[in-house]
């Protein structure tokens, strides 16, 4: 288990607060932005940060993450180059929980007994991977705990008791429990649907339970933080990300997730 992660949840919880977990695709918009970027959003209050490893078909992502991914590719950010954004960060921030989240292809590529040592040799804390349902992810999550990183998974409206009960036995650190059926950036978030789920997660999972997908302003992260343990955010802020101008790409950053860190902390 990672030890930032369960010390950032446990300080959260004994001052009843709700964890902000942003998101952002690592090389994007710019590749020399990403590291002040990643700071920026620690300097506004981001709790965990998941920045994404970029990827040629990211099927669970929409659009505007597709268009990110592509833009990372085009620059050629492998998983080499995120790595070193993570060691690059922890050269000035020792404390704030990073997790990586993708998809299966890009860590095989690499090796996964390599691609597990080097992301804690980088200052990785856990790993999200979109593709591992947690039945065929056994051996990964393992060797992830076995080096001190959380291996985090994705619930669904349409997830059982069962695949609910199959993440709670080997998950850790969170889960991501995904509001919407469909893609990353997709609408229509229905907040009393969020928290009739909750009750059967915490059934079967002990870990906090962060809730993404449908997020986009302070008012649906407020809606979503008053029932979840985190609010995930991702699309809207990569769009943000995109349209600001380069020199100002980590202020945009720092405005954005500054204005949701309000919002739930008036709760």
């Amino acid at each position: 288990m990672s030890h930032r992660i369960a010390a950032t949840f446990e300080r959260l919880k004994a001052q009843r607060r709700k964890a902000l977990i942003p998101f952002v695709t690592a090389g994007d918009p710019y590749p020399d932005a990403t590291v002040d970027v990643l700071h920026a959003l620690a300097d506004a209050g981001a709790d965990v940060i998941e920045l994404g490893v970029p990827f040629s078909d990211p099927m669970a992502d929409g659009p505007v993450i597709q268009k990110a991914a592509e833009r990372a590719l085009a620059h050629g950010i492998g998983m080499s180059q995120v790595l070193g954004y993570v060691r690059a960060f922890r050269e000035r921030d020792q404390v704030t929980p990073l997790v990586l989240m993708g998809y299966a292809n890009p860590i095989e590529r690499y090796g996964i007994d390599r691609f597990v040592a080097d992301a804690k040799a980088a200052g990785v804390d856990g790993v999200l991977v979109v593709d591992y349902p947690p039945e065929e992810a056994q051996a990964f999550a393992a060797t992830l705990k076995a080096h001190g990183l959380d291996p985090i998974f994705l619930l669904a409206p349409t997830s059982t008791d069962e695949r609910i009960a199959e993440v709670g036995r080997i998950a850790s650190g969170y889960v991501y429990y995904v509001s919407l059926k469909g893609v990353t950036g997709a609408g229509h978030l229905d907040t009393e649907s969020v928290a009739a789920m909750l009750p059967r997660i915490r059934a079967h999972v002990s870990v906090p339970v962060g809730v993404g997908f449908g997020i986009r302003d302070a008012q649906s992260a407020r809606a979503v933080g008053a029932v979840a343990d985190a609010v995930v955010i991702g699309s809207r802020l990569v769009q943000i990300l995109e349209a600001a101008p380069r020199e100002r790409v980590a202020d945009a950053a720092r405005g954005f997730v500054a204005e949701i860190r309000a919002a739930l902390d008036s709760l």
